[in-house]
């Protein structure tokens, strides 16, 4: 390895200041991986929940509504950022070392200590970073009118649920709990968001009259209050101002196609594993029946030589005792 300054070695000055979890002591079992990986869905559930202390709340759209089932964020929450900075940080350091853009071994330990840690750091960086253009873009009102209090209050906030996330994440990766917390999180998120889609008890109201936001409410509703029950169908499965029936069932078909798809893989794969195995077997039975056949080979030429060289001896023998006699 050269002398030479690299990039990873820039994190060293601030490496022992940036919060880590520490690894496990002894080997985690499957009741205590199911204990902490509740724990990280239910703290990651109530940041959810908490609404950002000094924003001012805003009834319009949301741009990025449909960007928050993958970055598993939540609107005017601690966890308006969601994993978006863990993914992204991690991405950009996965591509600078791919494309041998900076130097890393993955063999060394302590070249992988210095690339995690560079990869926590740049997450931080893009936390602040992100809060910083959330707050000046006016998602959380003008600036100017929250005022400066409330401006850094509302950075202090989102950067401290980041690292959280960056904790919680590291938890799970480092054997505490099942799983990554990315994968976790945005599973939640999509499970949380579907329920919701399905038993929400929120009224709108439409042209023909109040409705409930859930699709499953609204269709028992529907076939309670109307006449018309084909109609009422029809309005559950095919409502375009609301979660319907469709959405739901479509919802479900992909589920189960993926996870078929998933256990025909790892069937697949364990299929290959045992036939694999079974061929290695069947070589080494192979092999130990060869090896035997020679063996005995050996040992029968051994003692067809040792019989020759005795019956030799004993004709040798008789020719001297003849040539004695004479």
């Amino acid at each position: 390895m050269s002398s030479e300054l690299r990039f990873i070695d820039l994190v060293m000055p601030v490496m022992n200041y940036l919060p880590e979890v520490e690894m496990p002591m002894k080997q985690i079992q499957f009741k205590g991986k199911l204990i902490w990986t509740a724990i990280t869905l239910f703290i990651y559930l109530i940041c959810c929940q908490i609404p950002l202390y000094g924003a001012i709340r805003s009834e319009g759209s949301d741009p990025l509504y449909w960007l928050r089932v993958i970055l598993a964020s939540n609107k005017g929450t601690l966890m308006e950022l969601g994993i978006s900075p863990i993914v992204t940080s991690s991405m950009i350091m996965q591509l600078l070392a791919g494309a041998k853009i900076i130097s890393v071994n993955m063999g060394s330990k302590a070249d992988r200590e210095k690339f995690q840690s560079c990869q926590k750091f740049l997450g931080i960086l893009i936390t602040v970073g992100e809060a910083l253009a959330y707050l000046l873009s006016g998602m959380y009102g003008d600036p100017s009118k929250l005022g400066p209090i409330n401006c850094i209050l509302i950075i202090l906030q989102l950067v401290f649920a980041g690292i959280i996330v960056l904790l919680l994440d590291e938890l799970l990766q480092k054997g505490y709990g099942l799983g990554s917390g990315i994968s976790l999180f945005i599973a939640t998120n999509i499970c949380e968001m579907i329920l919701w889609k399905c038993f929400s008890p929120i009224t709108i109201r439409t042209e023909q009259g109040a409705e409930f936001e859930g699709c499953i409410i609204a269709l028992f509703h529907f076939l309670l209050t109307k006449q018309n029950k084909m109609y009422a169908l029809q309005q559950a499965f095919y409502r375009q101002n609301a979660p319907n029936i469709s959405q739901l069932f479509a919802t479900i078909i992909v589920v189960l196609v993926v996870i078929f798809f998933q256990v025909s893989k790892h069937s697949q794969s364990t299929f290959m594993m045992i036939s694999c195995r079974s061929n290695s077997q069947e070589q080494s039975q192979a092999q130990a029946k060869c090896d035997t056949l020679n063996f005995l080979r050996c040992l029968i030429f051994y003692f067809s030589q040792t019989r020759a060289n005795c019956f030799s001896f004993r004709a040798s023998a008789l020719r001297s005792s003849l040539s004695h006699a004479r």
